[in-house]
């Protein structure tokens, strides 16, 4: 774990360099102005042959409750993630992080997915990078019940039918362990991590404006 004192100027281009080689950027704090570079002993992934649905979880999806979207509003999903909750009082989501992450998006390495109630309002949503094969989520946030994990499981299998490697999830949290996030040594990490980056794939196998069918969700995810 290194510190960037604001003296050396991180780019969109450093950024995805780091990521690359199994590092990420966190801040102390939402007004702390520094980042710091993390790179943990365990990291938490997905399997994407094996994410685990909870029945009540798998029938909030079939219903299609939750409208989801690709790529809709990337400020409005960071602002979600960088706000205060009752489990995450604190946000590690500063100035430079919303501006290195906006530029990414902009320039098509990073992606949303977003949940919205039968009112059109946003209600949950995550963010996160994509270089080749492998995709890190960075954050997610929701304000109804189970929108986040919808939107998780949306991206999960959006993922696997673009032929995805690799979900990382930095760490693993009780919450992320019951939807079937693992850790998993460093090394064996980075070794995961470089044979995804050299491939390709598609996130846009389904189309950003096409409306994917909780069923196609969950038939996409079986085992």
């Amino acid at each position: 774990m290194s510190s960037d004192s604001g003296s050396h100027t991180i780019t969109p281009q450093i950024l995805l360099r780091a990521y690359s080689i199994g590092m990420f950027p966190m801040a102390e704090g939402a007004d702390d102005p520094t980042l710091f570079w993390v790179d943990p002993e365990m990291r938490g992934i997905f399997p994407l042959d094996r994410m685990i649905i909870p029945r009540k979880l798998a029938r909030t999806i079939r219903s299609d409750r939750f409208e989801v979207r690709i790529d809709d509003d990337f400020d409005a999903v960071i602002e979600g993630c960088a706000a205060s909750a009752q489990d995450r009082p604190n946000t590690w989501i500063n100035a430079r992080i919303r501006r290195l992450y906006r530029d990414l998006f902009d320039s098509g390495f990073v992606h949303t997915v977003e949940a919205f109630d039968e009112t059109g309002a946003r209600v949950g949503g995550l963010y996160g990078v994509k270089i080749g094969a492998a995709f890190f989520g960075e954050s997610m946030f929701h304000r109804a019940t189970d929108a986040s994990k919808v939107a998780l499981m949306h991206l999960a299998a959006r993922l696997r039918a673009g032929g995805f490697q690799l979900l990382d999830t930095q760490f693993v949290t009780p919450h992320l362990a019951t939807m079937g996030a693992v850790e998993v040594p460093r090394d064996a990490y980075h070794a995961m991590l470089d044979a995804a980056i050299r491939r390709t794939a598609d996130f846009n196998v389904w189309p950003k404006g096409a409306r994917v069918p909780g069923a196609r969700v969950l038939e996409t995810l079986q085992p």
